[in-house]
């Protein structure tokens, strides 16, 4: 049986035309995980069990980085592999504990300084458990598209987004039980995991064992971690309303924004699934010596840039027309009122897809240090704002604080890609 999963994940007749179809599969399937579940919870336990899902969604997203350490772009990148996958699959298990670790520390705060009941607490910390098997894939789907079968990861993923999906849905309509919902999900999602993602990787390399030396250890740290603190920082601004609402607001209020935040996500995911595939193509280009590739580099990050802005207007348009009779519809509740916001969303996640994309960019050119300081900056800003926001204007100054630190993100980084692509334009050299 393990033998047939392995051939039906590698099967296609043109392994460039797999790999997009599979990522946009696998992207539109992630990014289906918490509205479906959401739509059925609504219906089976309420807005007040919606809204702890939410929030454990948004905390466990937030602990992923933790696990995944902002490796997965440097790894697919590294097309010379200055570090093995041995290294990669030991400092995985390494960041992997530290995830756990953090969820726990979380949810035990929460607990006594945030008046989490028991059941909210282990909400939290399952969802960061099944965030943290998303977090172990992920090192090695990263080997796979460095080995140039991100179609073969892409299947394997969409596949355990999908029961994931299908198994916690079914177990709240059979139990009407957040917890046990939880905790099916979970055990699923890692049985599907060994038969698709650990099955077929044996295929791309000679072993599994992780290996890694102290030396090792510590370049790996240094190199990761301003892609690490950028996105863990990135991850944090952009769930600081939601932070905020769990602190000043209400679980029913956290439904209704997240509900909202929505189709704002959407434009990020549909980014991701334009430009993920080619993440290699941009560091082949970045390191040749040709004027020509150079040139062609330039040409696909304005069209990215182009195609954003279009996503983004687009969004904004069904916003103020059919977005809010189609969000009432779907998730069973009354959004009248609130047309303006989810517009306005639309812009924030506009600019958060802006943001990601150029933070891959600045990824592929090894200046990750100025990752770490625009991101340092608007979470300073969401730090001190958040509360200020949320506590005066509830929904609608969470909307507002999203757009306006997503924003803030865009131009920092934008600035900082431009002003190091211009440099090597004029110099020629990396």
């Amino acid at each position: 049986m393990l033998t047939q999963i392995c051939r039906l994940l590698e099967k296609t007749g043109n392994i460039k035309r797999s790999t997009y179809f599979w990522n946009a599969v696998n992207s539109g399937l992630s990014a289906a995980i918490c509205p479906v579940i959401l739509m059925v919870m609504n219906r089976t336990n309420g807005v007040n069990d919606a809204g702890v899902f939410s929030l454990a969604f948004a905390v466990a997203a937030l602990m992923l980085f933790i696990g995944q350490y902002g490796l997965r772009r440097f790894q697919s990148s590294d097309i010379n592999e200055k570090y093995s996958f041995p290294e990669y699959h030991a400092m995985r298990f390494i960041t992997c504990g530290a995830m756990i670790a953090a969820s726990a520390a979380w949810c035990v705060f929460g607990y006594f300084f945030r008046d989490y009941t028991a059941e909210k607490f282990l909400a939290v910390l399952l969802i960061c458990v099944l965030k943290c098997i998303q977090a172990y894939a992920d090192v090695l789907h990263g080997h796979m598209q460095q080995r140039g079968r991100l179609d073969v990861a892409a299947k394997a993923s969409a596949v355990r987004f999908l029961m994931e999906i299908v198994s916690f849905c079914a177990a709240l309509i059979v139990t009407r039980n957040l917890l046990i919902s939880c905790g099916v999900c979970v055990a699923v999602s890692f049985l599907v995991l060994m038969l698709t993602s650990v099955n077929a990787m044996r295929g791309y390399c000679d072993t599994m064992r992780p290996s890694l030396s102290p030396g090792k250890f510590r370049n790996l740290l240094l190199e990761g971690f301003p892609l690490f603190a950028s996105l863990f920082l990135n991850m944090y601004i952009s769930n600081a309303p939601k932070y905020a609402i769990d602190h000043y607001l209400t679980d029913d209020v956290q439904a209704y924004y997240n509900i909202l935040f929505m189709p704002a996500f959407m434009i990020q995911l549909i980014a991701y699934f334009i430009f993920n595939p080619i993440l290699t193509t941009y560091a082949k280009l970045w390191l040749s010596d040709a004027e020509e590739d150079l040139k062609k580099l330039f040409r696909l990050i304005r069209r990215q840039c182009v195609i954003l802005a279009g996503l983004t207007l687009l969004a904004v348009a069904v916003a103020l027309t059919i977005g809010i009779p189609v969000l009432s519809i779907v998730f069973g509740v009354d959004l009248g009122g609130y047309r303006m916001e989810l517009a306005i969303l639309m812009v924030g996640g506009g600019m958060m897809a802006y943001g990601v994309f150029f933070n891959y960019v600045i990824t592929i050119i090894r200046e990750q240090i100025f990752l770490l300081v625009s991101y340092g900056l608007a979470a300073l800003a969401a730090l001190a704002f958040s509360g200020l926001f949320v506590s005066r204007a509830g929904i609608t100054g969470a909307v507002v604080l999203y757009t306006v630190l997503m924003g803030v993100l865009a131009v920092l980084l934008g600035a900082v890609l431009l002003h190091k692509l211009l440099r090597r334009k004029k110099s020629g050299t990396v």
